[in-house]
């Protein structure tokens, strides 16, 4: 439905008005310098910019009071401007623009309008400025998509680079661009996506959102079944993903560890799938799970980087010669079912050696054998040790092959003999108190 005409103004109306455009827009200009502190803070060129606007809208103006049936254009009116000024000057400012003309015009109406012509020329103006509100937020909407749909891609590249381990010069110019380029901190977190009829975009957006008011940065991607995000600028990633959990699908979400910044991500990102994909070896798992806690399950599943860790960690310190009783020790332990008392007659040893040397083991590999799950872990470290050939135990140390200890399912350990000549090391070196008696105990 075509708008109705207006009325005509008067040919002196319409000449005071012509002439006038000059004098609007340098009373425009300075009514913006008293009134909007965000443009004297604008730099001189984008003040400059800013005003070539302004003068642009009166000009429009006219252009538009003078013809009957034309619609007001903001395109026109932002035509000489750069395209970098919807950055600087946003819609809420240019709307300030608007009105802060507006008022002017407004002003003016007295000695521009011919004789009869007040009310008209003040309703054209109204009408005007009505126009160009809603053209300069459908400007403003078609470069915000279009600068959402540009930095979805690249927020997509610059995710899929971290997957493949790819920190070059286009990843950190597409990072940058992002502005990420500053930001420390930084892990993958990936779980599954959740149900949806439509796209996926919904769950990026709600993932986004849900991060960034907690005051986080976030690239987030779908990858066929997965949600993949990256957070950054915080040292508590995992009080951030409880938070967010609800934007992930059913099932675990596993956290990587926290690496310096975006270009060693690759890191992360790695330990994040591998822990996803072996996540189901492990079906008491929290929900929210570091890819640290499943390393028994990763390495199991066959990830290198998780074997090696575990080996490092764990069976490497147990196997140095220095420490060969602790090796022999968490063995006999694992062997028996976490029995002090078994462990201690299969070691010939007394059973406060048998729990320093726990105690020792623990300060040594960060794992207490005491608990199941920690112990299950230190057994499979263990394992991969030996399959690695390090560090095997020192045969002086081994008990004689017919003297070992013995253990089927169901049977009792058995100590095995003491070699001629060797007192039996009932208390470890060192002192112990002896929690009983209340005294010290030295070996």
């Amino acid at each position: 439905m075509s708008p109705p005409s207006r009325q005509h103004a008067s040919a002196s109306t319409m000449l005071a008005v012509e002439r006038s455009a000059g004098e609007l827009s340098t009373l425009a200009v300075r009514r913006m310098e008293e009134n909007l502190d965000w443009y004297r803070r604008l730099s001189a060129e984008e003040r400059s910019q800013v005003g070539l606007v302004a003068q642009a809208g009166i000009s429009q103006f006219i252009a538009w009071f003078r013809q009957d049936d034309q619609s007001p254009s903001a395109i026109s009116i932002f035509a000489n401007a750069p395209q970098e000024l919807t950055r600087t000057v946003s819609l809420r400012h240019t709307l300030d623009l608007v009105r802060t003309v507006v008022d002017v015009v407004e002003s003016r109406v007295e000695s521009l309008a011919g004789p009869g012509d007040e009310q008209l020329l003040r309703e054209s103006v109204l009408r005007f400025s009505r126009e160009i509100a809603f053209a300069a937020a459908e400007v403003y909407a078609g470069a915000a998509e279009a600068r959402g749909a540009w930095d979805a891609r690249l927020e997509a590249l610059v995710v899929d680079a971290v997957l493949r381990g790819e920190a070059d010069d286009s990843m950190q110019s597409r990072a940058s661009a992002l502005g990420w380029g500053e930001v420390s901190h930084v892990t993958f977190v990936v779980g599954s996506t959740p149900a949806s009829r439509g796209s996926t975009v919904p769950a990026i957006d709600e993932l986004r959102r849900a991060v960034r008011e907690h005051g986080v940065e976030a690239l987030a991607i779908v990858q066929r079944s997965r949600l993949i995000a990256i957070i950054g600028g915080t040292r508590e990633p995992l009080r951030v993903v409880a938070a967010v959990a609800d934007a992930f699908g059913p099932g675990p979400i596993v956290v990587g560890p926290t690496v310096p910044h975006l270009f060693a991500a690759g890191r992360s990102a790695r330990a994040a799938l591998s822990g996803l994909s072996a996540a189901p070896a492990w079906p008491d798992a929290p929900r929210i799970v570091e890819s640290e806690a499943l390393l028994p399950e990763r390495a199991l599943a066959g990830d290198q980087p998780a074997r090696r860790i575990l080996v490092d960690r764990v069976h490497r310190p147990l196997a140095a010669a220095a420490q060969a009783p602790l090796l022999l020790t968490a063995t006999a332990y694992l062997e028996s079912g976490g029995s002090l008392e078994a462990t201690a007659r299969a070691l010939f040893v007394h059973a406060n050696t048998v729990r320093y040397r726990l105690g020792r083991i623990s300060d040594l590999t960060g794992y207490d054998l005491a608990t199941p799950r920690e112990a299950w872990v230190v057994r499979i470290a263990l394992a991969l040790g030996r399959l690695s050939g390090e560090g095997r135990t020192p045969a002086a140390l081994a008990p004689p092959p017919g003297d070992r200890a013995r253990s089927t399912l169901g049977s009792k350990v058995q100590p095995y003999a003491v070699p001629p000549g060797r007192q039996p090391d009932l208390v470890p070196r060192g002192r112990l108190e002896d929690s009983s008696k209340g005294s010290s105990v030295t070996s």
